[in-house]
């Protein structure tokens, strides 16, 4: 049993498609609180479908903060992110943080060394570079500490180090305390099984081609650009093609639904790695809430 208090932040991690929004709906109609978005596709405007966005169905049932407030060509950080979310921290309704990035709740939880901006010419010379380049040019502490396989990730700390000289690990070892300590909230990670998560990823990409999503990237597609980071939006680069008559849709649907499977693979380990010291919940269980207690006493 997790105990839950009306005045303790929560946090709601696990990989994608595994049930986090539900179980922050349920926590916020059972004992209030706003829900904040921590999802570093879902701050941006335009991909309301595929980044898997609160429907309108869902924003009448709760609050929801930090959700498409940033332009779909805008630039955002975790340092952005941090600040944004830091008034919901000084008091006002109880926040119940929830997102499947793992550096969000990293930086909230653990502190985040405060890195120089990019300049802009430095990170269009990165954004022709192949992974293989820059992983080379990475320092060997920053290069075992970041995920290889996620460009995003390794692009920061590829402009890190040729913008400040320093080394991203160097970085992060000189970080400030953090915003909201493990200690002072309930942290909790949704684990979600191999299989049963797959299932649910194509179910769910199948249900987002239902409800438009194809329209959507139609109207997206007059300003794409696959450098943007709202462009990352798994399904957006495969739907775009299609458009563009590289792809059939069935094509387009197969390599977004592998995309989506390998990201939360990405998510697991990184969970796995990182939040030892959480609630861990098992996503397929029938009744996630029936392991909540909700105690609405003022908590400790």
């Amino acid at each position: 049993m997790i105990t839950m208090h009306p005045d303790k932040p929560v946090l709601i991690a696990g990989p994608t498609a595994s049930g986090k929004s539900a179980l922050a709906l349920t926590i916020a109609e059972r004992q209030g609180g706003v829900i904040v978005n921590a999802d570093a596709l879902q701050v941006f405007d335009g991909w309301r479908i595929l980044t898997a966005r609160p429907d309108d169905a869902d924003l009448a049932r709760a609050v929801h903060r930090l959700y498409g407030h940033i332009p779909f060509d805008g630039d955002y950080s975790v340092g952005h992110w941090l600040s944004d979310v830091a008034p919901f921290l000084q008091g006002g309704e109880r926040p119940i943080i929830v997102g499947g990035t793992g550096l969000y709740f990293n930086a909230l939880t653990q502190g985040l060394a405060e890195v120089p901006a990019t300049p802009d010419t430095l990170r269009m010379q990165a954004n022709k570079l192949n992974l293989r380049d820059m992983l080379e040019h990475l320092d060997p502490e920053t290069r075992a500490r970041i995920d290889t396989q996620n460009r995003v990730r390794v692009q920061r700390a590829w402009e890190v180090l040729q913008n400040t000289g320093k080394g991203l690990s160097q970085w992060q070892d000189e970080t400030p305390p953090p915003l909201l300590p493990v200690e002072n909230a309930t942290c909790i990670t949704l684990d979600a099984p191999k299989d049963w998560l797959n299932d649910r990823i194509t179910r769910r990409f199948d249900q987002m081609l239902d409800h438009g999503a194809l329209a959507e990237a139609r109207a997206m597609f007059p300003g794409w650009n696959p450098d943007l980071l709202s462009s990352k939006a798994i399904g957006a680069q495969e739907l775009i093609c299609h458009l563009q008559g590289e792809l059939t849709l069935e094509e387009a649907r197969e390599k977004a639904i592998i995309a989506s499977r390998q990201y939360a693979k990405r998510q697991r380990t990184w969970f796995r790695s990182r939040h030892r010291n959480w609630h861990h919940i098992p996503a397929d269980s029938l009744d996630i809430s029936a392991t909540l207690r909700f105690d609405d006493n003022a908590g400790d």
